[in-house]
C-alpha cells in the first residue's frame, strides 16, 4: 500500500472524527440543554458516555499502544449502537416537533455512516495490533501520526507514556463499565434506556 496515500486516508479519518463525533454532538448538546428537549438531551448524554472510548483510543495511540486499532473498531460499533438502539428515546425523538429533531437526526444519520465507513477502514489495518511495536511498518505507523500531534498540540506538558498509561486505565475501566451493563442491566431493561 501507499505510505503517502494511506496517511492522507488516515488524517482525513481524524478531522472527519473531530467534526462528527466531537464538534457536532457537542454544539446538539449544548443546543438541547438550552430548549430543554429531554429526548435529545438524553440521547446525546448516552452517546458521550459511549463516545468517551474515541478519547480512550487517542491515548492509547499517543503511546503507540496497539490496542488502540482495536478499541477504535470498537467505539465506532458502539457510537451506532448507542445512537439507534434505545427504543424510548427513539419514540420520544420522533415525537418531537421542535427546529433541532430534524438537524438531530441529520447528525445522527451521518455519524453513523461515518462510523460505519471508518470501522471498515479500520478492520483493514486490525493487524496492526498484534504486531510488536517495534515491528510495526510504516503504514501502521501513520495512525499513530494524528493521535501525537493531538497529544503535542493539547497536552504536551505530559509524557506520551503518561498519557498512554490513563488510556490504559481508562479503556479497563471503561470494559469493566460496560461488562456490567451487558450482564446486569441490559437484560432488566432491555432496549428502554429510562424507566420512570
Amino acid at each position: 500500500m501507499d505510505v503517502a496515500l494511506i496517511r492522507q486516508l488516515v488524517w482525513l479519518d481524524y478531522r472527519l472524527a473531530l467534526i462528527f463525533t466531537a464538534i457536532a454532538p457537542l454544539v446538539l448538546l449544548i443546543w438541547s440543554l438550552r430548549v430543554d428537549n429531554i429526548a435529545i438531551k438524553r440521547s446525546l448524554l448516552l452517546y458521550w458516555r459511549v463516545a468517551s472510548m474515541v478519547l480512550i483510543t487517542i491515548y492509547l495511540a499517543i503511546g503507540n499502544i496497539g490496542a488502540s486499532f482495536i478499541s477504535g473498531i470498537l467505539a465506532n460499533i458502539l457510537i451506532v449502537l448507542a445512537l439507534w438502539f434505545w427504543r424510548d428515546l427513539n419514540e420520544d425523538i420522533n415525537a418531537s416537533r421542535h427546529i433541532l429533531k430534524p438537524i438531530y437526526l441529520g447528525w445522527r444519520w451521518a455519524a453513523s455512516f461515518y462510523c460505519v465507513l471508518t470501522g471498515i477502514f479500520r478492520l483493514i489495518f486490525a493487524n496492526c495490533a498484534f504486531v510488536s511495536s517495534d515491528r510495526l511498518s510504516d503504514v501502521c505507523k501513520v495512525w499513530f501520526e494524528p493521535p501525537a500531534s493531538f497529544g503535542k498540540f493539547f497536552s504536551g506538558f505530559i509524557a506520551p507514556e503518561n498519557l498512554a498509561f490513563a488510556g490504559a486505565v481508562a479503556g479497563i475501566v471503561y470494559m469493566l463499565y460496560l461488562s456490567i451493563f451487558l450482564v446486569f442491566s441490559l437484560p432488566k431493561t432491555g432496549r428502554i434506556a429510562f424507566r420512570d
